[in-house]
């Protein structure tokens, strides 16, 4: 057997060996403000860590804080905080970590490029849409968000006066207004198992 051949059989010996819980993969969760992106993100983390996992939480609000400062709210930052939160997702995902990313990323061509970043680097991407509708949305207003938007203070939200570009192949569509925090963790528990993940 020659050197190659016996680094070849370590190497699948060793993926072999390797339980579902050193897998990283970057699932990333998008939808509209209020959608229930980061609540559901929340609820899979602390199953995933019951389990055994590394987890990581990206939230998009603690990285527009402490990564991304400086951008606004354009379509080209809005791309950079997203590629930057991908960088991120993926280097973190290549060491064993399951990375949620809740976060909007409301341009298809943005996850796209995440996308191809992850799958560049052999690195297992996930695509969720958490896909509650605007009007259910605007009542849950977590954040005041539509509530300002109908008032005139703020103007550029994402899915009232300013785009969202849904996902049209997602890895899982959920309908957030039909099923509670668990269920939908329970639900992107199961693609995980499905993917060898979890």
């Amino acid at each position: 057997m020659t050197t190659d051949q016996t680094d070849l059989t370590e190497q699948t010996t060793q993926e072999k060996q390797m339980s579902v819980t050193d897998q990283g993969a970057t699932v990333w969760l998008t939808g509209l403000p209020s959608a229930g992106k980061t609540t559901i993100a929340y609820a899979l983390a602390e199953r995933l860590r019951g389990d055994g996992h590394r987890v990581e939480v990206l939230d998009g609000d603690e990285i527009r804080e402490f990564l991304s400062s400086g951008l606004g709210f354009t379509r080209e930052d809005r791309h950079t905080n997203v590629q930057r939160i991908g960088f991120v997702a993926e280097l973190l995902a290549s060491n064993g970590v399951k990375v949620l990313v809740p976060v909007i990323a409301p341009y298809a061509d943005s996850r796209e490029a995440v996308r191809k970043r992850h799958q560049a680097q052999g690195t297992t991407y996930l695509e969720v849409h958490v896909a509650t509708p605007v009007d259910v949305c605007s009542v849950r207003d977590v954040k005041g968000l539509y509530a300002r938007q109908a008032a005139g203070e703020i103007s550029g939200l994402t899915g009232v006066d300013d785009p969202y570009e849904a996902p049209e192949t997602p890895d899982l569509r959920l309908q957030t207004q039909d099923h509670t925090v668990e269920d939908s963790a329970a639900v992107l528990t199961a693609l995980l198992v499905e993917k060898g993940l979890a």
